[in-house]
């Protein structure tokens, strides 16, 4: 290990605060296992103990009609397309009663810009889901679907959060997050809302009451000081406001994406990262491993690199894969991976209490 690296370590043993130059250093240093271990420590300040936890729920992505079209994006279809869709009530309705059939807890709906649901669409939708599943996790809409719904129905996102939140929406996912950086969002997703606008829906949620995830989509064209900058905005808004419960860094598929060719990254980069997102997160409680872009593999090693929580079963998700990517596991395969690592394995919900 160089001299700056463990001096970097040291300080944060210590209780400093990893600073931005600091933490592309060491993603520059690919000091891999001195870094890993640091990482564990702080996993373990953050979250004492053995257990690791992980979700049951579903995506349900509720419909591949988008306006937005990004480049790194295979699942997103013009209106009109033949092979566009959007799910009947009824379809989605039965999607969460297979849920609840398999023991889980939530869903998760994330879906394109579509150009024609409003507000009334989605409040209808939730209101209908928690008359029939009152049990049932609505965490649900990434920060550029609300913006385009408030957008869409001619109201402000508060009020679009508030009126989602009274008609039964729980939480948020971090989706849409990709690089919290304009000029990378300017070459992979120029359409989509940028940097700024992704941080306000977020503290605006925070605001009224709704707790999110925030996630970051690495390995395309980002460099790591976009990556650090982009780690920076969260911790900021994280001191401010408190609500993010957990952070989830995954990996750019270019597969049947306009990307396709295009850098994507290792698995020694992957835990490097995710490290580096612990050390330099101290304020995000929950750090998960990515078993979906990863493999189990890769995803039980990073319980080591600082990662406390294995994500979902995903009974479905359909977006990672329309990219070419179609690992799958089940509960059983969760639980082994976890106590392989010497962990004890925890089903939760989405807001991190046991289920």
């Amino acid at each position: 290990m160089s001299g700056a690296v463990g001096k970097i370590l040291d300080r944060l043993d210590s209780g400093g605060r990893l600073g931005d130059e600091e933490a592309v250093a060491l993603l520059e240093s690919r000091e891999l296992l001195p870094v890993g271990r640091a990482a564990d420590r702080a996993r373990r300040r953050s979250v004492p103990g053995d257990v690791v936890t992980y979700v049951i729920d579903r995506n349900i992505n509720y419909t591949n009609y988008c306006i937005t079209g990004c480049d790194f994006c295979a699942f997103h279809r013009p209106l009109g397309s033949d092979e566009g869709y959007l799910l009947s009530d009824e379809e989605i309705y039965g999607k969460i009663e297979e849920t609840l059939a398999l023991g889980g807890t939530g869903i998760m709906m994330q879906g394109g810009l579509h150009p024609k649901l409003d507000i009334e669409y989605y409040c209808d939708l939730f209101a209908g889901i928690k008359r029939r599943f009152p049990q049932i996790t609505i965490h649900s809409l990434s920060p550029p679907e609300v913006h385009h719904i408030a957008g869409v129905s001619g109201i402000s996102v508060a009020e679009a959060l508030g009126r989602m939140r009274d008609a039964g929406l729980d939480s948020l996912p971090g989706g849409g997050a990709e690089i919290l950086a304009d000029g990378v969002r300017l070459k992979i997703s120029p359409r989509k809302i940028d940097s700024d606008t992704w941080m306000d829906v977020m503290h605006r949620a925070h605001e009224a009451g709704l707790r999110s995830t925030a996630t970051m989509m690495f390995g395309s064209v980002e460099s790591f000081a976009d990556r650090v900058e982009h780690l920076r905005r969260i911790r900021e808004l994280q001191d401010e406001t408190g609500g993010f419960r957990a952070f989830i860094p995954w990996t750019f598929q270019d597969e049947h994406t306009d990307m396709q060719g295009s850098t994507s990254s290792s698995g020694i980069d992957y835990l490097m990262t995710l490290a580096v997102s612990r050390l330099y997160l101290d304020n995000v409680e929950n750090v998960q491993a990515s078993w979906v872009t990863q493999g189990l593999k890769v995803a039980q090693v990073a319980l080591a690199f600082g990662a406390n929580d294995l994500g979902s079963t995903m009974i479905e998700e359909n977006v990672v894969a329309a990219a070419g990517v179609s690992y799958r596991v089940g509960r059983d395969e969760l639980v082994a991976a976890i106590e392989a690592a010497g962990s004890i394995a925890v089903q939760r919900r989405h807001d991190y209490t046991p289920a």
